[in-house]
């Protein structure tokens, strides 16, 4: 069984969900002998013909990376439930998906892209996938789910939502053909799948997805989605179509434009690459970029966003300390097993694998005079890798960029390009994004946060007060705020406070998160004020010297729209 999923990079030892396990000689009808040799693998005794292997298999992980049953739904992820025959990986392999015999599943549904065998559309009964990549690789939902169907480029599209709902489901397929449509015609036609299918868990809150070669299944808010009384494109329908642009994308770029290490998946393993802020750095890039190509939100909208992908990095103090090649390689270890010393020790290759594309892109436009562009890139990417199913080794990406505008480059150019990959992949220094905006007419500013909850993105508001930091971030609890992130080298550090610590009061006055943040705005930067904490069961004080707030949030405003074009146009 495999002890990871590919698109989740740790290492999840679905195993330990087998309950039990059996196998029986089909001839003799008499058990068969079976051994558990390591954490994931079984090996069966001596048998003369035909084995049927039976196991129960524990299933209560709401999430899209494992498998899920109760009365409202079943999912699961392919990994999480299917057992691999060593040495007959590639056989055909027929999955039968049967109706539970109980009245809370009377009105199901089978929503998959797995190929019909016997069984109709949405329907149950037998499946079939040409061999065991294929079977783990596309995600079932049983459910009385809502359904709505649209086509992009002549290729049919599914969306399956699964929960209580309000959703205008009309307008939503409206949006997504246009993401789809542009997707696909952004690679070329045909597309790379006959069907495809939005499998979507509607909670009360939520967020997450994991792409398939031919489907994706998210996790969404409830509020997140668009009613019929809704006219504008909200910050959460925009959370929403961002995530399904993002997986989409994940349709040509990871799921078949693949680092070589993914050729063929060790699902037995980790299998490290330094190439994860490419496919998903290049994915984040353009899944709210997309959505301002093609008018779904302005182009303002989307500086917005993009001023907050950049606060965060700029928050991140790993990024001092980890480069975004360590992350994508340390990613099992780390970004995917974060600690309250996270944000101090390691940097996203999501967020800061995006400002290294949206680098790298605009550096293209600026020394090709637009000519050569990340467009071109993955375009180039798809045509001479995934079409052809080779895998990228570690640092080719970097080289075929390269080759791919010299045409258009002097020495020196060729030179700057190769300067910016070493310096924004293998080393820690921050990447100058703001003369290269400049140069598309946006110009990119810093300022303080005004709360705790400023995500930037804003100009900020000007009459703030909160003008001292603690230097921590916090989560409230019945007795007081509890310490979530305590930054190194911040205020909160220098007095001694950890992550952990329970805050009860300021200068002897009780403290929640809600009147934290107004305790210490009567004080300047510079006082020291008295902190009172219990560090597990033994009440502490802590004498804080406030300091001055980071300039630390982002906020990208435009001053030449014209320049805009060809970018976001």
């Amino acid at each position: 069984m495999p002890t990871w999923t590919p698109g989740s990079y740790m290492i999840r030892d679905f195993s330990k969900n087998v309950v039990q396990i059996a196998a029986k000689d089909i001839t003799s009808n008499e058990p068969v002998d079976i051994y558990k040799i390591d954490k994931s693998t079984w090996e069966l005794g001596a048998c003369n013909g035909p084995v049927i292997i039976t196991y129960e298999i524990y299933a209560w992980d709401m999430s899209v990376r494992a498998a899920h049953l109760d009365q409202t739904h079943g999912y699961f992820n392919g990994t999480s439930v299917f057992f691999a025959v060593e040495g007959q990986e590639g056989s055909v392999c027929e999955l039968d998906i049967r109706q539970p015999q109980n009245s809370c599943a009377e009105d199901w549904r089978v929503a998959t892209t797995l190929k019909e065998l016997t069984a109709k559309r949405y329907g149950f009964g037998k499946y079939q996938a040409e061999n065991y990549d294929d079977l783990i690789d596309h995600p079932v939902e049983m459910a009385d789910f809502s359904l709505i169907t649209f086509e992009a480029c002549g290729v049919s599209h599914d969306v399956v939502f699964t929960g209580k709902h309000y959703a205008d489901l009309e307008r939503i397929a409206d949006d997504l053909k246009v993401i789809c449509e542009y997707q696909i015609n952004f690679f070329g036609m045909p597309a790379p799948m006959e069907r495809y299918l939005f499998l979507t868990w509607v909670v009360g809150d939520g967020y997450g997805g994991l792409e398939h070669r031919a489907s994706t299944s998210l996790i969404c808010s409830r509020e997140d989605l668009p009613t019929s009384k809704d006219n504008d494109v909200t910050d959460g329908y925009r959370t929403f179509l961002g995530l399904c642009s993002h997986e989409y994308f994940h349709t040509w770029n990871v799921k078949r434009i693949k680092p070589a290490k993914f050729l063929p998946y060790a699902l037995e393993q980790e299998s490290h690459t330094e190439l994860l802020w490419a496919f998903e750095g290049i994915t984040s890039y353009y899944d709210d970029l997309i959505l301002a190509r093609t008018g779904i939100i302005s182009k303002e909208s989307y500086l917005e966003l993009l001023s907050q992908v950049m606060t965060r990095v700029e928050r991140a103090e790993g990024r001092h300390k980890q480069t975004v090649s360590e992350s994508s390689f340390d990613a099992w270890t780390k970004f995917y097993k974060q600690d309250e010393n996270a944000t101090n020790a390691i940097v996203s290759y999501y967020t800061k694998g995006t400002l290294v594309v949206l680098g790298l892109d605009l550096l293209l436009r600026k020394l090709t005079a637009d000519k050569v562009t990340m467009d071109h890139v993955m375009v180039m990417l798809w045509q001479e890798f995934g079409i052809k199913k080779i895998g990228i080794q570690e640092r080719e990406l970097e080289r075929r960029v390269v080759e791919l505008a010299a045409p258009c480059l002097d020495t020196s150019g060729k030179q700057l390009l190769e300067i910016y990959f070493e310096q924004a992949l293998r080393s820690t220094k921050d990447i100058d994004l703001a003369p290269l905006l400049e140069e598309r007419g946006v110009l990119l500013q810093l300022r303080e946060a005004d709360s705790a909850a400023d995500k930037g993105g804003k100009a900020g508001n000007k009459e703030s007060k909160n003008r001292v930091s603690l230097g921590a971030t916090y989560t409230e609890v019945a007795s007081g705020v509890k310490l979530s992130v305590v930054v190194n080298g911040g205020a909160a550090h220098k007095a001694g406070l950890s992550a952990g610590d329970i805050v009860i009061a300021v200068d002897g006055l009780r403290v929640n998160k809600s009147s934290i943040e107004k305790a210490l705005s009567v004080f300047n930067p510079g006082e020291v004020v008295s902190l009172y904490a219990f560090r597990r069961d033994e009440l502490m004080r802590f004498d804080i010297t406030l300091e001055i707030p980071k300039q630390d949030t982002v906020f990208l405003t435009v001053e030449a729209s014209d320049k805009l074009n060809g970018w976001l146009g």
